[in-house]
């Protein structure tokens, strides 16, 4: 890591917050603008140190927190941000357990980083160091691997009951079902990752913590590093649609004991594979695309899986649960069979592929529990879970697709329940025009100064809190009677939703919100900002907290200013474009009463997009009953005089 680290003109604007052109111009006008140390002429690269120090004596660049900066270089690193980060990693971990002869070979290999490492070891200890740069490595940027989101892992772990179990992910990447095993008490986790670079992070991620297991380098299909083990439970996020799966080598393999794989159908190795490690009676949880569940090529072999009882429930994601985000995957739910014990006679089909996040998976995971408990009930929730005989599901397509299985919706929408939608969108509509704020031209108001939202935190004028980290999920509802108070989460945040997580101990710092108090997720599909209304809420994982000093500025003012559109290039961070960093937000400077003035303008656009999305909402849904109602038969065309009848009404 002793080379020059680079960085692109693109990456640059960035950095700076700003776009290409502007670094164009920086580099035409001033003399002392870096040199290009490599690339090409179309594309220069620029020596990442000259530049950030060029940036910070044109005051173009913020103060930078430690952990930024060491990911900054670590992320331009010639082999690689994991390679970089695995051998920081293997630092820590080495004086964390007192093991110097290592550590001085691992620190020539650091070289100019080692200040900074030991700088941020020694400000917050080994495991959050390390977990810090871990957070920056997993987030969405180009060229990073796909991580499995915390919140479907949690929940892939849960429905595998892996609890107090061992666990194994054949296909690990960057570790996320791992560390949701460690969340939900796992006492041993194995995983194995063709990419090194991954399974050593992520078998340091377990080291540093203590716990027990490893993950080893190789591809477990063709060479299994755990040959012959089982465990409690699998959980596995596998790869999609490689057709160089192993086929040629792998057609006698002991593992398809439901069928030899058709070369297009990568993922059920992987399904038999898991099962294949599973003790008798353990779960495996599968994500996989949707065509599976429904390709004539893999009719057979989940004939197979489900006459053996192996294959115990298909769950229809939304659409953006994880990568590739625009396609609604599915997870699949896999038990080793019992010895002597009867064939289910059932499984379970859940469609949750049209739902909103929200409580989605705790639904979800509810409903599994159910099956789980009384597998030979006839559990039927309309339009959404469904425990179909099996024998049903044994046709000609043997197509499992949940959507194509579950039952219609109890009855038919009526007249009245249309006019009761129709009254409630009239009445939002109506009041739509009123709650638009009244604005005027103002010429001069463009060229107004602003302030970044660091210098208001530097000046007192706000105070600056978090992100803060989590240790375990906000997200489920805990057990017993003393779940603690409600933790506002980014989603609760984007949707504009009452606060949905637990504070059962799970986070690193308890910060209450107060009335005023303006939050801003780090990660959301824009740039969002929202004033708390209530006390009493806990600041969530992911949330950047801004505390108005009340004789210096207007909350509402505040959160106004820090959504608009100028600020989402200006806060996207270095590591991707749905990441912001809100202390680079530019805020203009106003007098408190002008502040008020537009606060209050804020306030009432706010409550008209608001209405807005409920008229959004309404307006789906008179479609829906509408078409339903009429393909039902409850419902039909009005007669032409009736029509003109309501039109002159």
């Amino acid at each position: 890591m002793q080379e020059t680290l680079t960085i692109t003109a693109a990456e640059i604007a960035r950095l700076a917050g700003v776009g290409r052109a502007a670094v164009s111009n920086w580099r035409k006008r001033f003399a002392d603008f870096p040199s290009p140390v490599g690339g090409t002429a179309s594309s220069p690269e620029f020596d990442l140190a000259q530049v950030e120090q060029w940036l910070r004596r044109q005051g173009k660049l913020g103060e930078i927190a430690r952990a930024d900066r060491l990911w900054r270089h670590l992320a331009a690193a010639k082999e690689g941000p994991a390679a970089a980060l695995a051998d920081v990693g293997a630092y820590l971990l080495a004086g964390q357990r007192e093991k110097q002869p290592a550590r001085k070979q691992l620190a020539r290999r650091l070289a100019d980083l080692l200040p900074e490492v030991d700088a941020l070891a020694d400000e917050l200890g080994p495991q959050p160091a390390f977990d810090e740069l871990w957070q920056r490595f997993s987030a969405p940027g180009p060229g990073r691997p796909f991580a499995t989101p915390d919140d479907l892992a949690d929940l892939m772990v849960d429905i595998a009951g892996v609890g107090g179990g061992s666990v194994l992910d054949p296909a690990t990447g960057t570790g996320a079902t791992l560390r949701a095993a460690v969340r939900a008490g796992s006492v041993a986790t194995y995983g194995q990752e063709l990419d090194e670079d991954l399974a050593r992070l992520a078998e340091l991620w377990l080291a540093l913590r203590d716990v027990a297991g490893e993950v080893a380098g190789g591809d477990s299909l063709r060479s299994d590093a755990y040959a012959g083990r089982t465990f409690d439970a699998v959980v596995c996020h596998p790869p999609f649609g490689i057709a160089n799966w192993g086929l040629e080598e792998l057609g006698y393999d002991a593992r398809w004991e439901y069928g030899v794989p058709p070369r297009t159908e990568p993922e059920l190795a992987w399904v038999q594979h898991s099962l294949a490690h599973l003790r008798s009676g353990g779960h495996a949880v599968l994500l996989m695309p949707p065509t599976v569940a429904g390709r004539r090529g893999a009719r057979r072999i989940r004939g197979q899986l489900l006459r053996a009882g192996a294959l115990r429930a298909i769950i229809a994601l939304p659409g953006g649960a994880a990568a590739p985000h625009g396609v609604p995957l599915h997870l699949w739910v896999l038990q080793r069979p019992l010895v002597d014990e009867p064939t289910p006679a059932r499984a379970l089909l859940i469609d949750a592929a049209n739902g909103q996040h929200g409580d989605l998976y705790g639904r979800v995971l509810a409903a599994w529990q159910a099956f789980a408990d009384a597998p030979e009930t006839d559990l039927d929730e309309a339009g959404f879970a469904r425990a179909v005989p099996v024998i049903d599901l044994l046709d000609e397509e043997i197509d499992l697709t949940p959507a194509r299985r579950q039952a219609a919706g109890p009855g038919q929408p009526t007249g009245t329940d249309l006019a009761r939608v129709k009254d409630r969108l009239a009445a939002v509509v109506k009041d739509l025009p009123a709650l638009m704020p009244e604005t005027i031209s103002e010429p001069d108001g463009a060229t107004a100064p602003t302030v970044s939202v660091a210098e208001l935190a530097r000046t007192g004028a706000l105070q600056l809190i978090g992100p803060i980290r989590s240790t375990g999920s906000p997200d489920e509802e805990p057990s017993g009677v003393t779940a603690g108070p409600r933790v506002l989460t980014g989603p609760d945040v984007a949707s504009g939703g009452e606060a949905s997580g637990w504070g059962d101990g799970q986070l690193g710092q308890q910060i209450s919100l107060v009335r005023g108090d303006v939050v801003v997720p780090t990660v959301a599909p824009r740039l969002i900002a929202r004033v708390i209304a209530t006390d009493g809420t806990l600041l969530g994982p992911n949330l950047y907290l801004l505390r108005p000093n009340a004789a210096a500025l207007d909350p509402w003012f505040l959160a106004g200013q820090v959504r608009a559109s100028a600020n989402e290039k200006q806060t996207s961070s270095l590591s991707g474009i749905t990441r912001y960093d809100v202390r680079r937000a530019q805020v203009r400077r106003l007098p408190l009463p002008d502040q008020r003035e537009h606060g209050q303008a804020y306030q009432r656009l706010e409550a008209f997009e608001s209405a807005l999305q409920q008229a959004s909402e309404l307006g789906a849904e008179l479609i829906r009953l509408t078409a339903d109602g009429l393909a039902g038969g409850s419902l039909r065309p009005a007669e032409p005089s009736v029509r003109r009848a309501r039109k002159k009404a």
